[in-house]
Formats: C-alpha cells, structure tokens, sequence
C-alpha cells in the first residue's frame, strides 16, 4: 500500500521561496521523503527583485546588484545549482559621501561610517571641528541600557554626535533599507554595534579592537579583490539556475493566493482563479502585508498592517565614454540627507563592474526613494530621468544625453524594521505556531533583506518543516 504523500506549499517565488523549494525538493529526493511540493507564485516569472537586463552588450540590474561575499550561504546554493563560475568580485576603488555640493572621500578606516582609525578622520572635510570633537565623546561615554531596542539614529547620535550621523552614518546606513535611521531598529538591523558597545563601551574603540587587522601587503599591480559579489550573467541568471532544478509540474506561477483558512489540521489555499489547493504546511515566503491579507481571517497577523514599507527607484543611464567630461576617481558615491539632491547613491557601474559594461561606454545606476520621500517613484519616467541628470550634472561635467535610460519602480518594496521589530515577530510567530501549527514565515519582511539573509530563512523554513512533519535523522547539515 502507498503511503499517502503530504504536501507543503510554498507561496511565493522570490529567492526565498526558490531557496525553500530547492533545499526541501533536494532532501525529499535523497531521503525518498513521501512530501510533495508546490510552489505558487502570483507573477508571471520566478526571482522576485532579481532582474537583469541584457542589452546592447551591457548587463543591467533593475533590483539588487550584489551580495557580500562573507555570507556564505548564496555561494553554497550557487555551487548547487551549477553557478559558482559565473561569480565575480567587485572592482575596488575610491567611494564618496556628497556633502554641501562636495564630494569628500569615505574616511580610510571607517566601517559603516565608525572611524576606527584617527588620522583620516581628523582631516577629513566632512565634518567641522565641533563636529569632530563630539563624536570623541564616544570615548568616554557609559554604555547604553542592557537590553533595550531603540532607534539606529537614537544610538549613533548619542555616542557620535548629529553631524557624523547626519554626513557619513545616515547615508551608508539607510541606503540598505531605504529607510529613516531614526525609525529603524537597532537590535533588528546592526546588533553587532550595540553589542560591541556593551563589551568596549567606547564603539569607537571597540570596533578598532573587534575589527581583524589586515597586514600591509607590499603594493603591487593586483587589485584588492571587492567585498562584494554578483554573477556575471546576473543575478536573474541565478534564479533561473535554481528554477531550471526544480520540478517544472510543481511550479505555478500567475496565480495570486487570496485567502488561507485551516479545516481541522489542514489548509485550504484560495486562489485567484477560483481553485482550492489543499496542504498540510506552508511555507509564506511573502512580504508581510500580503501575507497579512492572505491570512485575514486571523487577527494574529493584524500587526502586519501597521509596519510600513518604502518605495525606491533605479534608474540606469548608459553613456558613450566621451559624455563624461568631469571623470571621477571611484565606484560611486552616497548622498547625505541635507543635500539638496534627490538621488540618495550613485554607483559608476561601467568601473564597479567592468563586466557590466562593452568598452567604450559608461553605465550610471542611480537610486531615489526612502522613507518621508517616496513622491518621486511615482512620476513618470521622462520627469524621474530629467530630476537624475540635474542632480548628477552638479557633480560631473555630462555634456551628452543617455544612449538609453532605464527606470525600475520598486513600489512598497523595501521593508521596515522598526523599534521593537523583534519583539513584534516573536510575538506573532508565537501565536502563529499555537494557531496555525505548519505555517511558516520566511523573507526579507522578517529576518533580513539581503539575499543570503533571505537564502537563510528558506533553510530554516525547510528544516521547520521537517522537524514539524516529524521526520525522523535529517539534520540540518543534510538539508544543505
């Protein structure tokens, strides 16, 4: 007699939800499981905000364009799905923070605007002599209160000062999550700072001491290898790498889940089109207000409501070389709040990564957006484009217009872990397991926004499964 299969349903194909469906269809296979899967997805195409463009001989990316190369877990699932020799490093150069219509180069040492060495910060232009001598407070300052969450903004700008926070910390910082730091969480985004903080007291010096000293290398022709990596055929070529593994009859993509309800101890999973599909587990690897709706029925998720998202925009201009008169020394630069800008970064794709770009030509990403200044995702591309070139010509002499613009809208994308972040989640997923045993969560609403971060959550989403499903010798190494 066959054993009668369970099925787990993954909602959701951005790389959470391909890392889920991979590593689960990957231990069912070796361990003969009897589970079945599937994975819906309401667009037409699987990867989320993994989109390349290949055009005219460039390699453009309308969502993230990278990865750090310390998280080793999308190097690992690269290796898997046949990858790992499309990976490439950043090139390294010169990064730049625009203050007062000035770019100033990032201070040597500093890391995510920390200075750990003295000397750089010292001379550096972007910040006065006041400035300079609040942020030396920070040596002499008790540590913060054991325990408690608080804003990134809160915290820097009692050990640093408002001026180092506002010219070097916000832009680095808020960049990532496209958010106001003096919302955002601590604990939920950078708990490393407030834990260096508790053991050093100074961060200042404890970031010196916890950061590993890098020998001087006699200088030589070869390059620092960058911090960062992407596939050279792009990041969508990796989402189409692991969808190519998986089992094409257990995809389904165009289809929007409306609403979930639990019938005794399973679901049943409404879609769009007016079918039911039933399951034992989910995995929703959703953002959380689409997972909030999905599961109305249940007030647990109501908190979901209030948690706000940001929308953001890139826009990327492709240039022949000699539109660029003014020629910078660098990869980019990142603009400080105060500046009368509205792009907030720009990189020069063209010498960032040299493999994005034929010779000859030039490849700007610019990125707008953040929380309290979203407007501007919403006009057309025509106007986005225009704003971008008059806010760049104030730094660089472009005598040209683009060969070719693209504008990639990002709306409600980017998720906000404010105070309290964690303690909210746990909450929620407390009473998701005491209501709706077997449902998962899973993505960049979660437990971090970066890719690996989201790579991270499907492995621990697939071993809950397992563990929930009670099968039996399969550690959590075999299910990577």
């Amino acid at each position: 007699m066959t054993e009668e299969k369970q099925k787990v349903v993954i909602i959701g194909g951005g790389i959470t939800g391909l890392a889920s469906a991979f590593y689960l269809q990957k231990t069912i296979r070796e361990h003969k499981l009897p589970i079945e899967i599937q994975l819906i997805e309401a667009s037409h195409r699987l990867g989320g905000k993994m989109q390349t463009v290949v055009r005219d001989g460039y390699t453009i990316e309308r969502g993230p364009d990278s990865f750090l190369a310390r998280k080793t877990s999308i190097i690992r699932l690269a290796k898997e799905v046949g990858m790992d020799d499309q990976l490439i490093p950043n090139s390294t150069g010169k990064s730049y923070v625009l203050v007062n219509e000035k770019l100033h180069s990032m201070p040597g040492g500093s890391i995510m605007g920390i200075p750990t060495e003295i000397g750089p910060f010292i001379t550096t232009g972007l910040f006065s002599v006041p400035g300079k001598l609040r942020a030396a407070a920070d040596f002499i300052l008790p540590r913060s209160e054991s325990g408690k969450d608080q804003s990134l903004g809160e915290f820097f700008r009692r050990r640093l000062g408002d001026e180092v926070v506002e010219n070097l910390i916000e832009p680095l910082l808020s960049g990532i999550y496209a958010g106001d730091i003096d919302q955002l969480s601590l604990m939920s985004t950078f708990p490393q700072f407030y834990e260096v903080e508790q053991k050093y007291r100074s961060l200042i010096m404890g970031m010196k001491r916890s950061t590993p000293t890098q020998p001087k290398k006699p200088e030589t022709k070869e390059k620092t290898k960058g911090a960062f990596l992407t596939f050279k055929s792009g990041l969508q070529s990796f989402a189409e790498a692991i969808e190519a593994k998986l089992d094409a009859k257990s995809i389904l993509k165009g289809h929007r889940v409306d609403k979930i309800t639990k019938v005794q101890q399973k679901y049943e999973i409404y879609l769009n089109n007016g079918e039911t599909v039933k399951a034992d587990c989910i995995i929703a690897a959703t953002p959380h207000k689409v997972t909030q709706m999905m599961f109305s029925e249940y007030s647990l998720f109501d908190p979901f409501k209030s948690v706000p998202s940001t929308s953001v925009a890139t826009v990327a201009l492709a240039f022949p070389k000699e539109a660029i008169k003014k020629d910078i020394d660098g990869t980019g630069f990142v603009v400080s709040r105060n500046s009368d800008y509205s792009i907030t970064a720009c990189t020069w794709t063209h010498k960032k990564w040299v493999h994005s770009t034929p010779e000859g030509k030039v490849l700007l990403r610019c990125y707008v957006g953040r929380a309290g200044d979203e407007t501007i995702v919403d006009l057309s591309d025509d106007q986005i484009i225009k704003i971008v070139l008059d806010d760049l010509k104030k730094t660089m002499d472009i005598t040209m217009n683009p060969e070719f613009s693209l504008v990639s809208r990002w709306n409600n994308s980017m998720p906000q872990y404010t105070v309290g972040h964690k303690q909210r989640l746990t909450s929620i997923l407390g009473q998701v397991k005491a209501e709706l045993p077997g449902v998962f969560l899973a993505g960049s609403s979660y437990g971090g926004v970066g890719i690996p971060d989201c790579i991270d959550q499907g492995e621990a989403a697939v071993q809950n499964i397992l563990d929930y499903l009670k099968v039996k010798n399969i550690s959590k190494e075999a299910v990577h």
